[in-house]
């Protein structure tokens, strides 16, 4: 498991953002930031859990998303952000923590 970034919620529009429609959300590109940060700018009807649009989730990079899920709180299930890159959320101890699968042909980020 290797840090990737850390996302933070935000209800301010920042440069650059993307817009994932199947989340209905707006993020940065932690990628193009000095400190490997995520802004997360959701809208109102969000199928994201509250956790996530109210906590900051730190985010890792692992090489096997079904391991690293095995005995955890799943609130978000695997799925493809981006060609290439599986994503999943769990909680632990309270707080949101992101769990990326990048495989050989996907580029990370966004």
């Amino acid at each position: 498991m290797k840090f990737s970034h850390i996302g933070i919620p935000t209800s301010e529009t920042k440069e650059n953002e993307i817009y994932l429609d199947g989340a209905k959300l707006f993020v940065t590109d932690y990628k193009t930031c000095d400190y490997a940060i995520e802004f997360l700018r959701f809208e109102a009807y969000t199928p994201r859990p509250e956790l996530l649009q109210t906590t900051a989730h730190v985010a890792f990079e692992v090489d096997d998303m079904t391991a690293a899920l095995e005995g955890k709180d799943v609130i978000i299930p695997p799925f493809e952000a981006m060609p290439g890159v599986q994503v999943a959320f769990i909680v632990d101890n309270g707080a949101p923590v992101e769990f990326m699968q990048v495989t050989q042909e996907g580029q990370g980020g966004y």
